[in-house]
């Protein structure tokens, strides 16, 4: 009820009989009336307090929720504008909402390209690039129309920028017809796919193709070959190339190998597939052409350039190579045929000598499966030592004594019997068993020969490989220590092709061992291209003539006039003499009025056992027959 009201109320109430208003009661009902309503008044006053309490705590929360909300907004700009991803946000009309600073970069846009409002194709206009329209089919060289796009898909663009750069954006359309997008910088990505890509298919030394890539190519060639065309497949292989590594270290040899790589592919052409298979070989692909001409050709070719010599620094090396051929159809219409003939090719290629090429027969491959069992008996040989060796006295013609005996090697197979040294140590050279047959021997040897009068002398010839492929050095000088034998009681003889392989990566080895006490012969003398030139590189204690020399020396002035030249020349160098072959008594009685130091065959004895050593020593002198002979006219 209104105050008014109220109080016109109590005025009735207080009406006296006269009519006059009644003073005092009107007094008692506004005092009753107040007391009525005084705990409501109460009540108001602690609800005014409180609400003004609220209120004042309520302006607080409005306060922190104001700088909380300033904070969120802060921390949301500082994460938006240091997010390794470009980010922009278009609405329906394709006008730029939000972006970070990251996508100014990717594009190379300006702050003022970026206001809000500014269209796609604006900023498109003003990007430093291209979309690239190959990435993918059907791609738009425009931003897409988020108008005609499919709501809610997502879609892939990417741009070609001036600076070589790829930039990827994913974009997310929305119902509503706007857009989210993110764009990253995949040009690393992309290059390192690349060369991922390129390094499956290819040879990381010299970017040749590799053997898988070259099988698919050979695939291809064969099934796109017309009836009458001939495809021919040359599988090439360096000579020895491993001895190259161990000498002159992988890097060198891998510099050597790009080399080879260039001179091969100008030797081939553009228009034949080049391919590296591995380590040292390499194989070409010729099609559209008349075999065999040209492929002999081209092998004559690729022949000539790797025989000059390469160079690494300083140094220079000279290398050769072995070719197997074959030609398709009638070697072979499938990939792994073809491959096959032309390695059965290699194989013989380097088993009659290495530095030619072979083309593939059919008779070949009968043959290389001899071999390859020849080769797993003589590997089972090596573990197994069916090895023994045999020993040719040495015959000092001034002493009229044997002074030494040359180790020679035999192999008795359980099954074949006695194996040619000829047959299987060309093949222990190849497939690398020298290395630990030549161990063996060296071991074996100076055994043997610790047990022989303190003057006899022991020779042991060393391949080149030996020198290559393992510490001759330290093997001389375990089997010495082991033999408790004196180093000047070991030979050893080594030929030309030793020094041809590397000179100067021999020389120091043989040096070494000269210093020992150790002697060095020069084998084979005369047979190279080069012994003359090699006698004045190396301080050698004896030349070794080869038997080729000495059969005519007896009928043919010439071959007595060459011989009594070379024993000469030996004088002069201070070199002794030996002279292999020697097969009758007057080539004996020759020889000792020529004063050669030493000779060696069989007219001393042929080869033997090593139990028989204490009776070829106890025979007495070999005597020629003839005390003089005259001297062959110069």
């Amino acid at each position: 009820m209104k105050a008014e009201a109220l109080f016109w109320q109590q005025c009735t109430q207080s009406d006296s009989d006269d009519g006059s208003i009644d003073a005092q009661r009107l007094m008692d009902l506004v005092i009753a009336t107040y007391r009525v309503h005084e705990s409501d008044y109460d009540e108001i006053e602690r609800s005014a307090e409180t609400l003004l309490r609220e209120n004042h705590a309520l302006r607080g929360n409005i306060s922190a929720l104001s700088q909380a909300f300033d904070g969120q907004t802060k921390l949301f700009e500082i994460i938006l504008n240091n997010l390794p991803l470009g980010l922009s946000v278009f609405d329906a009309d394709q006008r730029l909402t939000l972006s970070n600073i990251r996508f100014r970069q990717l594009f190379g846009l300006t702050e003022d390209d970026v206001t809000a409002g500014a269209t796609i194709a604006n900023l498109t206009a003003k990007m430093r690039g291209r979309e690239n329209a190959d990435a993918k089919p059907g791609r738009r060289t425009r931003l897409q129309s988020s108008a005609t796009a499919r709501r809610g898909s997502i879609r892939r663009r990417e741009w070609l920028m001036d600076d070589d750069r790829i930039i990827q954006s994913m974009v997310t359309i929305l119902s509503d017809g706007s857009s989210i997008a993110i764009h990253a910088d995949v040009t690393e990505d992309r290059r390192a796919a690349e060369r991922i890509a390129f390094l499956a298919h290819h040879d990381p030394l010299t970017g040749l193709p590799n053997r898988i890539h070259f099988r698919e190519q050979v695939d291809a060639a064969l099934a796109e070959r017309k009836p009458d065309e001939q495809i021919a497949l040359v599988h090439l292989n360096l000579d020895r190339f491993k001895s190259i590594n161990n000498m002159m270290g992988v890097s060198a040899g891998d510099t050597i190998l790009q080399q080879v790589a260039e001179r091969i592919r100008a030797s081939a052409g553009s228009e034949n597939i080049l391919s590296r298979l591995g380590s040292d070989e390499f194989a070409i692909l010729q099609t559209g052409r008349q075999q065999p001409w040209n492929v002999t050709a081209l092998a004559d070719q690729i022949r000539r350039e790797l025989s000059e010599p390469f160079l690494h620094g300083d140094k220079q090396v000279e290398l050769s190579v072995s070719m197997g051929i074959a030609v398709a159809p009638d070697d072979g219409e499938e990939t792994d045929i073809l491959l096959k003939n032309a390695g059965v090719a290699l194989s013989h290629a380097k088993a009659d000598g290495r530095k030619r090429e072979r083309f593939f027969a059919n008779e070949m491959e009968a043959q290389m499966q001899l071999r390859h069992a020849l080769e797993a008996d003589l590997r089972a040989a090596v573990e197994k030592e069916e090895f023994e060796l045999h020993y040719q006295p040495l015959y000092d013609l001034t002493q009229r004594r044997i002074c030494g005996f040359e180790a020679l090697i035999r192999w008795n197979h359980p099954v074949r019997g006695r194996v040619p040294p000829m047959d299987f140590i060309p093949l222990a050279e190849e497939v690398g068993l020298v290395v630990d047959i030549g161990r063996w021997v060296l071991r074996r040897a100076c055994d043997d020969a610790a047990q022989w009068p303190e003057g006899i002398k022991v020779a042991v010839n060393v391949s080149a490989i030996q020198f290559s492929s393992s510490d001759l050095t330290r093997d001389v000088s375990e089997a010495l220590a082991a033999a408790t034998l004196s180093p000047s009681r070991l030979e050893l003889e080594i030929t030309e092709s030793v020094l041809m392989e590397n000179l100067s990566e021999v020389l120091p080895i043989l040096h070494a061992l000269k210093e020992r006490g150790i002697h060095i012969s020069m084998d084979d003398f005369g047979t190279g291209y080069s012994s003359l030139s090699y006698l004045s590189s190396f301080p050698f204690d004896k030349i070794k003539i080869d038997k080729s020399f000495v059969n005519d020396i007896v009928d043919n002035k010439e071959a007595h006039a060459i011989m009594h030249a070379i024993i000469l020349l030996g004088d002069a160098l201070g070199m002794r003499v030996t002279v292999e072959g020697v097969e009758t008594a007057e080539q004996l009685a020759l020889l000792e009025c020529e004063e050669c130091d030493e000779i060696q065959g069989y007219h001393i004895s042929p080869p033997r056992p090593a139990r028989e050593v204490p009776h070829l020593l106890s025979l007495p002198p070999k005597n020629g027959g003839v005390t003089r002979l005259p001297k062959a006219k110069r």
